[in-house]
């Protein structure tokens, strides 16, 4: 859905109703409340015909958006509450998601960071709600890429990511005191014949494990190998 919220302010379009302040030239000017003929309604700051300063604009379809405005657009500091049950709150420029913010989603993920043009870009935390699992590193156009680290609740896996996805060299951490080194690559898998006959393939990620580090025990006095740790597979993914 849009989150830009209707305008029906200017001089050239008298529709709807309004109650509140008004300039010595009639425009909305100070406080007040607007019905939009679309069924949306504001309520708050105008300057001179235009939503600015303090408001809160609700949608007909149940999205809310409660911060600062400027001159017509999202601005400042806001909360936009989404019919789907997500939120973000945090900075916005022009009426985009932009600067730090902190989104919950439906499923309870969470990501706290860096947004730019409405999506995830720069340095942030998207955090797995089922699992208690996180991703830790740099986004581009909101996915995961370059240096990052996925973190469990006893090992982690550190390296560069593309697309979403462990790439190249690098490595897992455990508790117990052990890092295994390696490097993920891109296999191809055949998959049925298709329409023309040609072979379908899919991208399947594989770790190749290089070396492991020398031992330290997690716990005193518990002894483990560490040939008894396999290095499980990377989580992919993370919701727009």
């Amino acid at each position: 859905m849009s989150d830009v919220g209707s305008d029906f302010d200017d001089e050239a379009s008298k529709l709807g109703e309004y109650e509140g302040d008004r300039n010595e030239a009639g425009e909305r000017h100070g406080v007040g409340k607007a019905i939009l003929p679309n069924g949306d309604s504001y309520q708050g700051q105008y300057a001179n015909g235009r939503r600015h300063g303090q408001g809160t604009y609700r949608f007909k379809n149940g999205a809310r958006y409660v911060g600062d405005y400027y001159q017509n657009m999202k601005h400042g500091q806001g909360t936009f509450y989404y019919p789907d049950g997500s939120k973000y709150e945090g900075s916005w420029v022009e009426d985009l998601r932009q600067g730090h913010g902190v989104y919950t989603y439906p499923n309870g993920d969470t990501y706290d960071g860096e947004w730019q043009h409405h999506m995830r870009h720069g340095q942030g935390i998207y955090h797995y709600h089922d699992t208690g699992s996180k991703y830790k590193g740099s986004w581009v156009n909101g996915n995961m890429e370059s240096a990052g680290e996925y973190i469990h609740c006893n090992y982690r896996y550190k390296g560069n990511f593309a697309n979403n996805r462990p790439y190249g060299p690098g490595k897992y951490v455990f508790e117990i005191g052990c890092e295994q080194h390696g490097e993920y690559h891109q296999t191809e898998q055949d998959r049925a014949e298709g329409e023309w006959g040609e072979l379908a393939s899919t991208a399947l990620l594989k770790w190749i494990p290089k070396s492991i580090t020398g031992l330290t025990l997690w716990t005193p006095g518990k002894e483990t190998s560490a040939g008894e740790k396999e290095a499980p597979s990377a989580e992919e993914g993370g919701q727009n």
